[in-house]
């Protein structure tokens, strides 16, 4: 999916927007999973949070991994107040974003016609590729993932996690924790520096150790070395998850993300993102295999 993705990384999302390209939301968000916090019911009734963060990377590791199994829609809230519907779909080792509906109406058949000789196009572009243009085209892709992965393996060194309490969220009993800046971190890549700035909240779903829902705001600038720049208050997210098929993996079912900073110190830069996604369904095993290559 353009948290798998997405990823659809959680607090990494507003730096990207000031150096790299749009990456595939799906990626992007089935990465960010990977550093959300799950609660453990411990001896006593008492939650030890150690055990939280460490069952946290467990069970959402697993949900990284699978994205990459699944095709979905994805709909994509337009600057207009309009929207835009894509079939999302894993071909040839990375994804392709096929139109599909406007404003929540299905295409003109003769755009569909359009879409799909475009597609097509794209596939056999992608067959006829060398092994090193092939390789190019993938490992941009997953460049992007390593790097998501290498910020979220900082969430746990970077924030300190607090139990607020629990209660019922969409249907499901979670337990509510908040996180704040660990004081003297020191953020090891560019990636990285936003996460001194920023405070999360998190609902978690206390029976299959998955996250419901997390909000994340910076609250102070955060200058980012080497890049010039500066991530502005205001700058925030929230993601959504939603079981799919067995209940055994969770993906992204809504993120939204605004990104206020400041470019060379001077220059403001802007964007915001509001994307749903659904009709998860998982790839044939042949796909699979190709998919992960």
């Amino acid at each position: 999916m353009n948290l798998s993705s997405h990823a659809h990384n959680i607090f990494g999302s507003a730096t990207h927007a000031l150096w790299s390209e749009q990456l595939c939301a799906r990626t992007r968000l089935a990465l960010l999973s990977s550093a959300l916090l799950v609660l453990l019911p411990a001896a006593y009734g008492q939650v030890d949070v150690n055990t939280i963060i460490q069952r946290s990377v467990e069970a959402n590791a697993g949900d990284w991994n699978a994205a990459l199994e699944y095709d979905c829609y994805e709909r994509d809230q337009q600057p207009d107040g309009g929207s835009k519907t894509f079939d999302v779909l894993m071909i040839l080792g990375s994804p392709y974003r096929k139109l599909v509906a406007i404003n929540g109406q299905p295409i003109s058949a003769g755009q569909q016609q359009q879409e799909q000789q475009k597609m097509e196009a794209a596939i056999a572009k992608r067959r006829g590729e060398s092994e090193q243009e092939r390789a190019d085209r993938i490992s941009k892709f997953e460049k992007d993932r390593r790097r998501d992965q290498q910020l979220m393996d900082q969430l746990t060194k970077g924030f300190e996690f607090t139990l607020l309490g629990q209660q019922k969220l969409d249907g499901f009993d979670v337990y509510v924790l908040k996180a704040t800046p660990k004081p003297g971190y020191q953020p090891p890549t560019m990636d990285t520096q936003v996460l001194r700035g920023m405070h999360g909240k998190l609902w978690i779903d206390k029976k299959t150790f998955q996250w419901v829902k997390v909000e994340a705001e910076v609250t102070r600038p955060v200058s980012i070395e080497g890049f010039v720049a500066q991530v502005e208050p205001g700058t925030r997210f929230e993601l959504e998850k939603t079981p799919v098929e067995d209940g055994k993996v969770w993906l992204a079912k809504h993120y939204s993300m605004r990104a206020k900073a400041k470019v060379l110190y001077l220059f403001d830069h802007k964007s915001e993102d509001d994307e749903t996604y659904f009709g998860y369904r998982k790839l044939a095993p042949m796909e699979v295999t190709t998919a992960k290559k």
